[in-house]
Protein backbone atom coordinates (compact mmCIF):
# COMPACT_ATOMS: atom_id res chain seq x y z
CA UNK A 1 0.00 0.00 0.00
CA UNK A 2 1.61 3.14 -0.91
CA UNK A 3 2.29 5.56 2.23
CA UNK A 4 -0.10 8.76 1.45
CA UNK A 5 1.04 12.12 3.89
CA UNK A 6 -1.16 14.73 4.19
CA UNK A 7 0.12 18.18 5.16
CA UNK A 8 -2.06 20.80 6.32
CA UNK A 9 -1.26 24.18 6.65
CA UNK A 10 -2.76 26.55 9.09
CA UNK A 11 -6.23 25.28 9.52
CA UNK A 12 -6.67 27.68 12.45
CA UNK A 13 -9.73 29.89 13.43
CA UNK A 14 -7.88 33.37 12.57
CA UNK A 15 -7.50 31.96 8.65
CA UNK A 16 -10.30 30.03 8.26
CA UNK A 17 -13.18 31.28 9.49
CA UNK A 18 -15.26 34.77 9.00
CA UNK A 19 -14.73 36.39 12.16
CA UNK A 20 -11.44 35.54 12.37
CA UNK A 21 -8.84 38.27 12.10
CA UNK A 22 -6.90 37.18 9.20
CA UNK A 23 -10.02 35.22 7.57
CA UNK A 24 -8.82 34.22 4.15
CA UNK A 25 -12.20 34.18 2.02
CA UNK A 26 -12.84 30.35 1.01
CA UNK A 27 -10.81 29.35 3.71
CA UNK A 28 -13.69 28.36 5.59
CA UNK A 29 -14.98 26.16 3.21
CA UNK A 30 -11.59 24.94 1.93
CA UNK A 31 -11.32 23.22 5.22
CA UNK A 32 -15.18 21.79 4.96
CA UNK A 33 -13.85 20.21 1.77
CA UNK A 34 -10.86 18.62 3.30
CA UNK A 35 -12.98 17.76 6.78
CA UNK A 36 -14.78 15.60 4.42
CA UNK A 37 -11.84 14.32 2.27
CA UNK A 38 -10.64 12.60 5.20
CA UNK A 39 -13.62 11.21 6.26
CA UNK A 40 -13.51 9.64 3.20
CA UNK A 41 -10.20 8.76 2.55
CA UNK A 42 -8.93 8.12 6.32
CA UNK A 43 -8.09 4.23 5.20
CA UNK A 44 -5.49 5.54 2.88
CA UNK A 45 -3.96 8.60 4.81
CA UNK A 46 -0.80 7.22 6.40
CA UNK A 47 0.46 10.49 8.02
CA UNK A 48 -1.13 13.58 9.01
CA UNK A 49 0.78 16.83 9.32
CA UNK A 50 -0.70 20.18 10.70
CA UNK A 51 1.38 23.06 11.05
CA UNK A 52 0.24 25.43 13.15
CA UNK A 53 1.21 29.36 13.03
CA UNK A 54 1.83 30.90 16.75
CA UNK A 55 2.41 34.25 17.49
CA UNK A 56 2.84 36.62 20.72
CA UNK A 57 0.84 40.26 20.21
CA UNK A 58 4.26 41.76 20.38
CA UNK A 59 5.31 40.85 17.12
CA UNK A 60 7.83 42.41 14.57
CA UNK A 61 5.09 42.20 11.96
CA UNK A 62 2.17 43.30 14.13
CA UNK A 63 1.33 47.21 15.26
CA UNK A 64 2.90 46.57 18.61
CA UNK A 65 6.23 46.83 17.91
CA UNK A 66 6.04 49.91 15.84
CA UNK A 67 5.66 53.63 15.94
CA UNK A 68 5.54 56.34 13.61
CA UNK A 69 6.56 60.15 14.22
CA UNK A 70 3.67 60.51 15.74
CA UNK A 71 4.22 57.79 18.04
CA UNK A 72 1.20 55.59 16.48
CA UNK A 73 1.17 52.00 15.89
CA UNK A 74 1.04 51.13 11.80
CA UNK A 75 -2.28 50.23 10.14
CA UNK A 76 -2.72 46.35 9.55
CA UNK A 77 -1.42 45.72 5.96
CA UNK A 78 1.20 48.50 6.28
CA UNK A 79 4.40 47.90 4.10
CA UNK A 80 8.02 48.39 6.06
CA UNK A 81 11.18 48.87 3.83
CA UNK A 82 14.23 48.93 4.94
CA UNK A 83 14.47 52.82 3.92
CA UNK A 84 11.51 53.42 5.91
CA UNK A 85 13.51 52.29 9.18
CA UNK A 86 16.55 53.74 7.98
CA UNK A 87 14.75 57.25 7.59
CA UNK A 88 12.83 56.98 11.17
CA UNK A 89 9.17 56.59 8.84
CA UNK A 90 9.01 53.59 11.35
CA UNK A 91 10.94 53.23 14.53
CA UNK A 92 10.83 50.16 16.87
CA UNK A 93 8.13 51.09 20.42
CA UNK A 94 11.63 50.02 22.12
CA UNK A 95 14.77 52.13 21.31
CA UNK A 96 17.20 49.58 21.78
CA UNK A 97 15.69 47.36 19.42
CA UNK A 98 16.45 49.68 16.29
CA UNK A 99 19.80 48.23 15.34
CA UNK A 100 18.16 44.67 15.46
CA UNK A 101 15.25 45.38 13.25
CA UNK A 102 17.31 47.23 10.68
CA UNK A 103 19.00 44.06 10.53
CA UNK A 104 16.01 42.62 10.22
CA UNK A 105 14.42 44.47 7.07
CA UNK A 106 17.79 44.46 5.67
CA UNK A 107 17.66 40.73 5.81
CA UNK A 108 14.24 40.42 4.09
CA UNK A 109 15.49 42.65 1.31
CA UNK A 110 18.17 40.04 0.57
CA UNK A 111 15.68 37.27 1.10
CA UNK A 112 13.93 38.53 -2.36
CA UNK A 113 10.91 36.83 -0.75
CA UNK A 114 8.61 39.49 1.08
CA UNK A 115 8.77 42.79 2.52
CA UNK A 116 8.05 43.87 6.44
CA UNK A 117 4.12 43.74 6.24
CA UNK A 118 2.41 44.32 9.07
CA UNK A 119 -0.84 41.99 9.59
CA UNK A 120 -3.11 42.12 12.00
CA UNK A 121 -2.71 39.91 15.53
CA UNK A 122 -3.31 36.84 14.58
CA UNK A 123 -2.79 32.86 15.76
CA UNK A 124 -2.41 34.21 19.39
CA UNK A 125 -0.94 32.00 21.33
CA UNK A 126 -4.10 30.49 23.64
CA UNK A 127 -6.11 32.34 21.86
CA UNK A 128 -9.51 30.71 20.31
CA UNK A 129 -8.00 32.16 17.18
CA UNK A 130 -4.67 29.79 17.60
CA UNK A 131 -7.59 26.69 17.47
CA UNK A 132 -8.17 24.33 14.43
CA UNK A 133 -11.57 24.86 13.04
CA UNK A 134 -14.01 22.62 14.80
CA UNK A 135 -15.15 20.60 11.48
CA UNK A 136 -11.76 19.71 10.77
CA UNK A 137 -9.92 19.04 14.12
CA UNK A 138 -13.34 16.34 14.72
CA UNK A 139 -11.77 14.53 11.58
CA UNK A 140 -8.44 14.30 12.54
CA UNK A 141 -9.73 12.99 16.16
CA UNK A 142 -11.80 10.01 13.85
CA UNK A 143 -8.07 9.63 12.29
CA UNK A 144 -6.02 8.92 15.08
CA UNK A 145 -8.68 6.65 16.80
CA UNK A 146 -9.30 4.53 14.22
CA UNK A 147 -5.35 4.59 12.90
CA UNK A 148 -3.62 4.59 16.44
CA UNK A 149 -1.40 6.83 15.48
CA UNK A 150 -0.49 10.51 16.72
CA UNK A 151 -0.84 13.88 13.93
CA UNK A 152 2.54 15.39 13.47
CA UNK A 153 1.85 19.03 15.12
CA UNK A 154 4.36 21.32 13.67
CA UNK A 155 4.48 25.01 15.22
CA UNK A 156 6.05 28.11 13.65
CA UNK A 157 6.05 31.72 14.48
CA UNK A 158 6.58 32.29 18.38
CA UNK A 159 10.00 33.78 18.05
CA UNK A 160 8.75 37.29 17.82
CA UNK A 161 11.96 38.51 15.65
CA UNK A 162 10.63 36.91 12.34
CA UNK A 163 8.09 36.11 10.19
CA UNK A 164 7.91 32.39 10.18
CA UNK A 165 5.46 32.00 6.92
CA UNK A 166 7.03 28.48 5.83
CA UNK A 167 6.93 25.94 8.62
CA UNK A 168 10.49 24.61 6.75
CA UNK A 169 11.87 27.56 7.95
CA UNK A 170 11.88 31.32 9.08
CA UNK A 171 11.89 34.47 6.87
CA UNK A 172 15.44 35.44 8.57
CA UNK A 173 16.80 32.78 10.98
CA UNK A 174 17.51 33.50 14.24
CA UNK A 175 20.77 31.70 14.87
CA UNK A 176 19.87 31.26 18.61
CA UNK A 177 16.75 29.86 18.21
CA UNK A 178 16.53 25.99 16.60
CA UNK A 179 12.57 26.71 15.98
CA UNK A 180 13.88 28.82 13.06
CA UNK A 181 16.06 26.78 11.10
CA UNK A 182 15.33 24.42 8.84
CA UNK A 183 13.16 21.92 9.93
CA UNK A 184 15.17 19.07 8.44
CA UNK A 185 13.27 16.22 10.01
CA UNK A 186 10.50 17.29 9.01
CA UNK A 187 11.42 16.93 5.36
CA UNK A 188 13.36 13.85 5.70
CA UNK A 189 9.63 12.30 7.27
CA UNK A 190 8.17 13.37 3.76
CA UNK A 191 11.04 11.99 1.83
CA UNK A 192 9.14 8.59 3.06
CA UNK A 193 5.60 9.44 1.44
CA UNK A 194 5.25 7.70 -2.20
CA UNK A 195 2.26 10.89 -2.43
CA UNK A 196 2.74 14.42 0.05
CA UNK A 197 -0.76 15.67 -0.65
CA UNK A 198 -0.99 19.89 0.37
CA UNK A 199 -3.52 21.73 1.17
CA UNK A 200 -4.31 24.75 3.90
CA UNK A 201 -3.83 28.63 3.99
CA UNK A 202 -2.91 30.77 2.40
CA UNK A 203 -2.08 29.50 -0.73
CA UNK A 204 -0.64 32.72 -1.34
CA UNK A 205 2.00 32.95 1.91
CA UNK A 206 2.86 30.14 4.28
CA UNK A 207 1.42 27.18 2.02
CA UNK A 208 3.34 28.57 -1.20
CA UNK A 209 6.36 29.18 1.12
CA UNK A 210 6.20 25.81 3.35
CA UNK A 211 6.16 23.94 -0.18
CA UNK A 212 8.87 25.61 -1.57
CA UNK A 213 11.17 25.33 0.85
CA UNK A 214 10.62 21.81 1.10
CA UNK A 215 11.38 21.39 -2.13
CA UNK A 216 14.96 23.63 -2.01
CA UNK A 217 15.52 20.92 0.32
CA UNK A 218 14.28 17.53 -0.63
CA UNK A 219 17.51 15.64 -0.86
CA UNK A 220 16.82 14.41 -4.47
CA UNK A 221 14.84 17.32 -7.14
CA UNK A 222 12.76 14.11 -7.69
CA UNK A 223 10.73 14.19 -4.76
CA UNK A 224 8.93 17.02 -5.93
CA UNK A 225 6.94 14.89 -8.47
CA UNK A 226 5.30 13.01 -5.22
CA UNK A 227 3.82 16.20 -4.40
CA UNK A 228 -0.20 16.94 -5.04
CA UNK A 229 -1.80 20.30 -4.41
CA UNK A 230 -5.31 19.81 -3.48
CA UNK A 231 -6.23 23.16 -5.16
CA UNK A 232 -9.54 23.00 -3.56
CA UNK A 233 -8.41 23.02 -0.20
CA UNK A 234 -6.07 26.40 -0.33
CA UNK A 235 -6.99 30.24 -1.04
CA UNK A 236 -4.95 33.22 -1.02
CA UNK A 237 -4.58 36.11 1.08
CA UNK A 238 -7.29 38.83 -1.13
CA UNK A 239 -4.57 41.37 -2.68
CA UNK A 240 -1.93 38.53 -3.04
CA UNK A 241 -3.96 36.25 -5.74
CA UNK A 242 -1.04 36.94 -8.14
CA UNK A 243 1.25 34.90 -5.35
CA UNK A 244 -0.73 31.54 -5.36
CA UNK A 245 -0.54 31.78 -9.33
CA UNK A 246 2.71 32.20 -9.55
CA UNK A 247 3.44 29.67 -6.64
CA UNK A 248 1.25 27.00 -9.31
CA UNK A 249 3.04 28.12 -12.15
CA UNK A 250 6.39 27.77 -10.39
CA UNK A 251 5.99 24.07 -8.48
CA UNK A 252 4.49 22.68 -11.51
CA UNK A 253 6.93 23.44 -13.71
CA UNK A 254 9.40 21.81 -10.84
CA UNK A 255 7.11 18.23 -11.01
CA UNK A 256 4.27 19.10 -8.36
CA UNK A 257 0.74 17.93 -9.48
CA UNK A 258 -2.61 20.12 -8.96
CA UNK A 259 -5.54 17.99 -8.02
CA UNK A 260 -9.20 18.60 -6.07
CA UNK A 261 -9.96 16.87 -3.59
CA UNK A 262 -13.29 15.30 -5.15
CA UNK A 263 -10.37 14.11 -8.16
CA UNK A 264 -8.10 12.65 -5.96
CA UNK A 265 -10.25 10.58 -4.15
CA UNK A 266 -11.38 8.72 -7.43
CA UNK A 267 -7.74 7.93 -8.33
Amino acid sequence: MQKTHLVIIDPQHDFCSPDGSLFVPGAENDMERLASFISIMRSKISQIHVTLDCHHLLDIAHPLFWLDEQGKNPDPFTIISVDDVKNGVWRTAVPSWQKRAMEYVEGLAKSGRYPLCIWPPHCLIGSNGNQILPSLFAELMVWQQEKLQTINFVSKGSNPWTEHYSAVVSDVPDPKDPSTQINTGFIQILETADNILLSGEAGSHCLANTVRDVANNFSSEDYIKKMILLEDATSPVPGFENLQEDFIKEMTARGMKVSKTTEWMAV
